[in-house]
This record gives structure tokens, sequence and C-alpha cells, in this order.
């Protein structure tokens, strides 16, 4: 029987779907390889500037072996007016090399494989099973730690622990899902500087706005 936690958490997913019926990740791909180029470049910049640099990128570079055996000075000119881009093309191309290498140019779909690439952690492997394979995955960036703090569904600032915390609350089914409503509630409604209560389809379920609302 899911506990009270559980059954408030997930009706904060139904208020939520309510008003974000098409909740989807903004990164463009087509296949699990782009996906997990967009995301490694993705850290740090806005989607929409990975969607620019992308749309070239994309066309030039087919296969993980392209990313390898490019001259990393040539890669750091098609990335260039991503931010870092200096490290990132240092990242896709030790990432590239290994997937060459050991996992014959596919991306794994696992998540102890995914982790082993360089450059990619749980928050980007997270992103490349729930939206390139359609596995079960709760991806943890900063509105998601923002939101389910406020909302009272974690109390940990960790994570590895908040995406622990999440996936205790939610059924496997929702749990892709999930990442994307907490990014797109963040980044319209729950922001950082100041949340828009007043506009907030979980208000009534936000623990955040109940202790302001006992402040005011």
């Amino acid at each position: 029987m899911p506990s009270e936690k559980s059954e408030r958490a997930n009706r904060i997913f139904d208020a939520l779907h309510a008003v974000i019926p098409d909740a989807r990740g903004a990164l463009q791909f087509t296949n699990p390889l782009e996906l997990l180029i967009a995301t490694i470049l993705s850290a740090q910049a806005t989607d929409k500037l990975v969607n620019k640099v992308t749309v070239g990128l994309f066309k030039k570079y087919k296969n993980a072996a392209d990313y390898a055996a490019v001259p990393l000075d040539e890669l750091e000119v098609d990335i260039g007016s991503v931010n870092f881009y200096r490290n990132k093309a240092k990242a896709l191309k030790k990432c590239a090399t290994v997937l060459v290498a050991d996992f014959g140019s596919s991306v794994p779909e696992t998540m102890d494989e995914l982790v082993t690439l360089p450059g990619v952690g749980r928050k980007t492997a997270n992103v490349v099973l729930g939206n390139a394979f359609g596995q079960p995955a709760i991806a943890v960036d900063t509105h998601v730690k923002r939101v389910a703090g406020r909302l009272g569904l974690t109390a940990s600032e960790n994570p590895d622990i908040i995406e622990a915390d999440l996936a205790a609350l939610f059924p496997e089914e929702r749990w892709t899902l999930l990442s994307h409503l907490l990014i797109l509630h963040g980044r319209s409604i729950c922001k950082a500087r100041k949340p828009n209560c007043a506009e907030c389809a979980v208000s009534e379920l936000c623990d955040y706005y109940k202790s302001e609302r006992k402040k005011g």
C-alpha cells in the first residue's frame, strides 16, 4: 500500500502533467549517440544553444569513430560557441574512443556501462536511458534538485540520494516523465530566485509554499 508521502507525490505528478501534458526533453536527436553527445554538451549550457550547434555537428559526425578520429582543434572549432568547449571537445573524443574500443561504436544500454564512459555521470546516463532507450530513469539536474526539495520529496542535496528518494515515491513507468515535469516546472514556475507560487499548480501540495505562507 502506498505511503502518504507517495500518494502526495503522485498527486503532484498528476497535477503537473495536467498543465504540462506534452512534457519532453528539449535536446534534439535521432539516435542514442546524438543524445549522448548533446547531453554532454548541455552541461552549463542551454538546450537552445546546444541544438543550434548540433544541427551541423550531427551532419558532419555520423558515428563514434568520426568523433574519435577528428583532430581535437577541429572539434573545438565545431563546438566553439558552447560553454567550456575545450573541455567538452576532449570529453567527446575520449568518450567516442571508449565507445569504439569497448562497445563496438554503440552506446551501451545499462547504467553500469554508461558511467564508464569519460564525461558521463548518472544524470547524463539517465537522460540517455530514459529518452533514447525508453528505460525507467530519473535524471537529476539543478531544476529537479530544487523543485523536489521545495516540494518536500527529498531532504537531500546529493543528486544520487535525490534520485533514490524519487524512485521510491513513484512507479517506474513515471520516472522519465517525472524528470521532464520537474525540469519544465522549475524553468517556468518554480524558479531559483523567486518561485511564482501564485501560478503554481501544486502549491497546496508544496512544503515550501506552506512554510512561506506561515511566515507571511
